[in-house]
């Protein structure tokens, strides 16, 4: 049951997409569906998103989104994930290549992604190529998009349109949390628990490297014996730069390649109000008469000279 539940969201939210941009949907099968099958909700009660419970290092990003909205009206929220373009990742064939970039931003209850008709050109052109879903049916205010080429979208655009407190009784004009996160490069921890080829490997034992052989698709099998003759087996994956040698001698939990991570995930909040029209056309009615009062206070001040000076000239 719930997995013909996960894959009616994921369907749900891949027709979305479709038709909202008319992107291609070959990057859709990605890293954000681990959190979308493992999580009903990725924000945990202590705030964690889910995707920090795969990649692990912590990078900064940047969030800018306006301080106050109108009703039903589309404006844009923009995850910043910079990072060193010449950096690059370990592919799981074990090839180097270009770091992708991901991100999640979690709305106000009835804020949604902007249909076609009402996001403007220019998020369209900064939005070519790139597939923006709700997280699932049930969380519509969520949104996720990646992994894209990051070397082309460390800036990742999303369009929102605000509720209708009119419309929808739920919704009230008051200032609301909204939370984002951004993510470069691989995870080092698959959904089963199982480490990525984007780690550093250590011994389980202290000893002497014993022996180094080629494993199955290009790992290395290296082998480790302690002073009692017990073994301990290790496979580095492909495309790891091992940092020991035959007949070196290591502790416990001593690495045996370089740090491959050259990603991170970050997270930010911020606030948003939901602006009632009615307050801020009372609140330039107020401007206005407060400027009035101060301009008949100028004239009277005037006049009231003028009285004077008649009297001294008298």
């Amino acid at each position: 049951m719930k997995t013909q539940k996960f894959f009616k969201n994921l369907l749900c939210s891949l027709t979305l997409g479709i038709s909202l941009f008319g992107f291609s949907v070959e990057n859709a099968n990605a890293y954000p569906v681990f959190a979308q099958q493992g999580y009903a909700n990725p924000r945990a009660a202590n705030g964690k998103l889910a995707c920090a419970n795969c990649h692990l290092n912590q990078k900064a990003i940047e969030i800018e989104a306006p301080q106050a909205v109108l009703p039903n009206s589309v404006f844009e929220v923009e995850v910043k994930v910079p990072y060193d373009t010449s950096n690059k990742q370990i592919s799981a064939t074990g090839k180097k290549v270009d770091l992708n970039v991901g991100g999640i931003v979690i709305l106000p209850k009835g804020f949604k992604l902007a249909p076609a008709n009402q996001i403007s050109d220019e998020v369209k052109a900064k939005n070519k190529g790139v597939f923006i879903s709700p997280y699932s049916t049930e969380l519509d205010n969520i949104l996720v998009v990646g992994p894209i080429a990051g070397k082309t979208h460390q800036e990742l655009v999303f369009p929102v349109v605000s509720p209708d407190p009119k419309t929808n009784p739920d919704i009230k004009y008051l200032t609301y949390p909204l939370y984002a996160g951004g993510n470069r490069g691989r995870g080092q921890v698959y959904p089963t628990g199982e480490k990525s080829n984007v780690n550093i490997f250590t011994t389980p034992i202290a000893g002497q490297i014993s022996d180094m052989s080629d494993g199955e698709k290009g790992s290395k099998k290296i082998t480790i014996l302690n002073n009692t003759g017990k073994t301990a087996l290790v496979e580095i994956p492909k495309g790891l730069e091992i940092i020991v040698k035959n007949g070196d001698i290591v502790n416990v939990d001593s690495p045996l390649n370089i740090n491959p991570n050259a990603g991170g995930f970050g997270q930010e909040e911020t606030e948003l109000v939901l602006q009632n029209p009615i307050r801020i056309i009372g609140y330039l009615v107020f401007c206005f008469f407060v400027l009035l009062t101060q301009v008949f206070l100028i004239l009277k001040k005037k006049q009231f000279e003028k009285v004077q000076a008649a009297e001294l000239n008298f």
